[in-house]
């Protein structure tokens, strides 16, 4: 009953709202709230603590979609297997990729000899990980602005200030984050579990080293690799996310004496989140 009662909330909020958009991940909603404020209601299809990777909508999910009126997209691999479905549940829905515009870069992998032969550059090789980027986030911010105008032309400037406001707080937290890692050596290297940070990485002359790659944990063998190669580089700390085990991730901290850190790439508070990640970054490296 209680799922039924928030689920017809929620679909009276679609329908009495300016425009009704449907988004795949929780930084979506937060980027699309930023600068579509009360005029915008948003439906977000993967739920905290799960993965995008392996997700698979709810029926009530699904349910709610028929009241959308655009889905905004960004590449994440639950997408590509429910992308027909979603179209199929609301012919009518308008669809707006907000990766336009981004130039994705391959994964991250673990650097291990019987795998080397599988780092091609096709699509499922490249990191759908775009939005941990402040230089991204400005991209996805454009894409976001240019489709609520599209949707509801009458708000256009109310857009469009929201939208200019947002870019402000884009440049404010690229800007602290570029100051919490001045005293950082370029290259300087992070071990993740799950390679989620390619695009930090990249803004801010970092390396990651990736535990797993392609969803499958590490073998013993592979383990005792990162092992060596955590101690080689000098890493200071592990960072997990709560999408995923940190078995393994424990099992290599303990070995090599690091703390195991926990921080999602899919955190609502987006800028906060990016500076906790830089905070503890400098303090690894110090």
């Amino acid at each position: 009953m209680k799922k039924i009662i928030v689920l017809f909330s929620f679909v009276c909020s679609l329908v009495s709202a300016d425009v009704s958009v449907a988004v795949s991940i929780i930084p979506q909603k937060s980027f699309v709230e930023a600068i579509g404020g009360d005029k915008v209601k948003v439906l977000v299809m993967v739920q905290p603590g799960d993965s995008p990777h392996t997700y698979e909508p709810k029926p009530s999910q699904m349910v709610a979609l028929a009241h959308a009126d655009a889905y905004f997209t960004i590449g994440v691999e639950f997408e590509k297997s429910w992308m027909d479905r979603i179209k199929a549940q609301n012919s009518s829905m308008k669809l707006f990729d907000l990766s336009k515009g981004i130039t994705r870069i391959p994964i991250a992998e673990h650097h291990h000899e019987e795998e080397s032969e599988h780092h091609h550059e096709d699509e499922e090789s490249l990191d759908p990980h775009i939005w941990v980027s402040p230089i991204n986030i400005k991209i996805i911010a454009k894409n976001i602005y240019e489709a609520l105008i599209v949707l509801d032309v009458q708000n256009s400037d109310y857009y469009k200030q929201r939208y200019e406001h947002f870019l402000q707080s884009i440049d404010a937290t690229d800007k602290e984050i570029r100051e919490i890692l001045a005293k950082t050596p370029k290259g300087a290297k992070f071990m993740v579990f799950h390679p989620s940070w390619g695009y930090f990485a990249r803004d801010y002359n970092l390396e990651q080293l990736a535990i797993e790659a392609e969803g499958k944990n590490p073998k013993p063998q592979q383990i005792a690799h990162l092992i060596d190669e955590a101690k080689e580089e000098q890493v200071h700390a592990v960072f997990t996310s709560p999408e995923f085990s940190d078995i393994a991730a424990k099992q290599i901290a303990k070995e090599v004496g690091i703390p195991v850190l926990k921080i999602s790439p899919l955190a609502s508070n987006w800028s906060e989140n990016l500076i906790t990640l830089a905070q503890a970054i400098a303090r690894s490296s110090e």
